[in-house]
């Protein structure tokens, strides 16, 4: 019997219900990490040992091919990832921008605990796997500095823009299907991280409120370009990375390692938000003494700064504990596989 069969085979006997718990659980760990930068979702999914009937689903979906164990599984981790999207986005985004060091470097531990996941998954490194995570590397570090490059500010929804938002989508969905690969980081990187959570956090605070007029901003300029990346995204990655496990295994799995060790170079965690003074640019307006206090410390630059002694010890100590978080979730589903 084929593993693919296998798992179709247990899937069968389970009952609906505790198929869609276990689902429902993976994606409210999934959702969780497609909030933060550093943890990958495809890795929270296979700690939580129902990668493998989400990846099926997806694409025995995709085929037109609907098994009720599929719709179950593909239907309780998207609603549960959702939901916990949408109540967490708020407290995630004001850790990180009231918080900055202290949320990169728990971000940072986060990360480097997928690397024993990832490298698990290697069999029998070879020269492919290192010519995989080297350019692995090298495509997240190039992302790194291009952000650090930049103005050092996420901006608003609006001014990103339609298409940039829709590859924000992408980029998410690449956490969702891929080991190791953390979608928020790649949003980071791409300057919409802040702006995407502050509009999932406005679309909540509205729906709450019942002020269905200011919701027309962030269901245009986040929820409908972001939710057609991720759903797009979803079908292409997924089924191009059985394919290019299928034909390329072994440089395939390098590269993810590659781009989980890459992510570390864009979160240096001793940068912090600088309000404008008077007379400053900021977004392409002189910042008056009216619109100070107006401004939002989401939108701040950001710059480096020497940290103290006990923020290097505290840095560190989230460094462990971040680690420590994704290996024991990681512990959960230790036999699972990527495929």
């Amino acid at each position: 019997m084929s593993e693919a069969e296998s798992t179709a085979s247990h899937e069968e006997s389970e009952s609906p219900l505790r198929l869609a718990s276990r689902a429902a659980t993976g994606g409210v760990l999934m959702g969780l990490a497609n909030l933060v930068p550093g943890i990958s979702g495809g890795t929270m999914l296979l700690a939580a040992g129902v990668y493998p009937q989400f990846i099926g689903a997806i694409s025995e979906v995709t085929k037109l091919q609907f098994r009720k164990a599929s719709l179950i599984v593909l239907g309780s981790v998207v609603a549960a990832a959702g939901l916990a999207i949408v109540l967490l986005a708020g407290p995630v985004k004001t850790l990180v921008v009231d918080h900055r060091w202290a949320a990169y470097s728990l971000f940072i531990g986060l990360t480097l605990g997928g690397v024993p996941i990832v490298w698990g998954l290697i069999r029998k490194p070879t020269s492919a796997v290192w010519g995989g995570a080297a350019v692995g590397f090298a495509g997240m570090a190039a992302l790194a500095v291009v952000q650090g490059a930049g103005t050092g500010t996420d901006g608003d929804a609006a001014s990103a823009g339609f298409l940039m938002m829709f590859l924000a989508g992408v980029a998410g969905a690449s956490a969702m299907v891929l080991p190791g690969i953390s979608g928020g980081y790649l949003l980071l990187v791409m300057g919409v991280y802040v702006p995407i959570l502050a509009g999932i956090d406005a679309l909540k605070v509205g729906l709450k409120a019942g002020a269905f007029a200011a919701l027309e901003a962030p269901v245009l300029d986040v929820v409908l370009p972001v939710g057609l990346g991720v759903g797009v995204g979803v079908v292409v990655v997924s089924n191009g990375l059985s394919w290019l496990l299928a034909r390329f295994e072994q440089p395939t799995q390098g590269a993810l390692l590659g781009l989980l060790v890459g992510a570390v170079v864009g979160l240096w965690p001793f940068q912090r938000g600088v309000a404008p003074a008077v007379g400053d640019i900021f977004k392409g307006q002189v910042v008056t003494a009216q619109s100070l206090p107006t401004l939002k410390a989401e939108d701040f630059p950001t710059e480096f700064f020497t940290p103290s002694a006990g923020q290097v010890v505290g840095a560190l100590g989230l460094v462990v504990v971040g680690y420590a978080i994704t290996m024991a979730v990681a512990r959960l589903g230790g036999r699972a596989r990527i495929r």
